[in-house]
């Protein structure tokens, strides 16, 4: 699926996406349904990729109004993805979170830059935002956020090994990957034993940044002591994660290839 493909009936349209309109559906699936929005821009001159799950409605909302804009302004299909795209990604408190994540553990550096706030204004040319599915996926009308598992539905696992996979080929093999949450880990997991990617290009192990996981967010950057924790977050698997992180990008900072 592609812009190409809906951009009529977007250029047309009256809708004000608070809801997706039956047209733009892709896949039934029980109570599981995956709907088109223009996600499908792939910046392939990206050094890091920062993939979530799927798009939420928020998300998805933004983006179906940001390409109908741009298509109404005359702009090309190709234009109007990469708008839609840069405009909705991680769109909302996230990311705000997610920069606070990735500075604490020094991905500017390796970059070049003074924050990876840059990623989202001056320097998104660094960047390929993107999802463990593509486009929009919906449980019983409620975003989808991670159950049932993405590889164990062939609606979702379809989206994993044919968009991901192919985004992956795309990018190289110098090309990093900051999996956000475990879940997401899990599909990158089964795709590095695919043989798509290396252990050393994922950079696995940071908390969540919904706002939803606000204790492990502040455990993570060192705003909450660990005797102050409640029993949900496990602080010995974040500290773990944390060392992992900031072994592998010293690694990754002395070597010239990522220069």
């Amino acid at each position: 699926m592609s812009l190409e493909q809906f951009s009529h009936l977007l250029s047309a349209s009256t809708h004000n996406f608070a809801t997706l309109p039956a047209e733009l559906l892709l896949a039934s699936e029980g109570n599981l349904q995956t709907f088109y929005a223009p996600f499908d821009h792939v910046n392939t001159g990206a050094r890091v990729v920062l993939c979530g799950i799927t798009p939420g409605l928020q998300q998805a909302s933004r983006a179906l109004d940001e390409a109908r804009k741009q298509l109404r302004q005359g702009a090309s299909i190709e234009h109007a993805k990469q708008a839609a795209k840069e405009t909705a990604s991680f769109a909302g408190p996230m990311r705000n979170n997610l920069t606070s994540l990735l500075d604490h553990i020094g991905l500017q550096t390796l970059l070049g830059i003074d924050s990876c706030a840059r990623l989202f204004d001056t320097h998104r040319h660094l960047v390929h935002y993107t999802s463990a599915l593509r486009y929009p996926v919906f449980l019983d009308g409620q975003n989808y956020s991670g159950s049932p598992a993405m590889l164990s539905r062939a609606s979702l696992r379809h989206q994993v090994e044919t968009h991901l996979a192919e985004e992956i080929r795309t990018l190289g093999p110098q090309c990093l990957y900051v999996p956000l949450g475990p879940k997401v880990t899990e599909v990158f997991q089964h795709l590095q034993a695919k043989g798509l990617l290396k252990a050393e290009q994922l950079l696995d192990g940071l908390p969540h940044p919904s706002g939803a996981n606000a204790e492990r967010i502040s455990y993570f950057l060192g705003g909450k002591s660990r005797e102050k924790l409640s029993s949900k977050t496990n602080a010995s698997v974040l500290d773990a994660a944390k060392a992992r992180l900031l072994a592998k990008l010293a690694t990754l900072r002395s070597d010239p290839r990522m220069g």
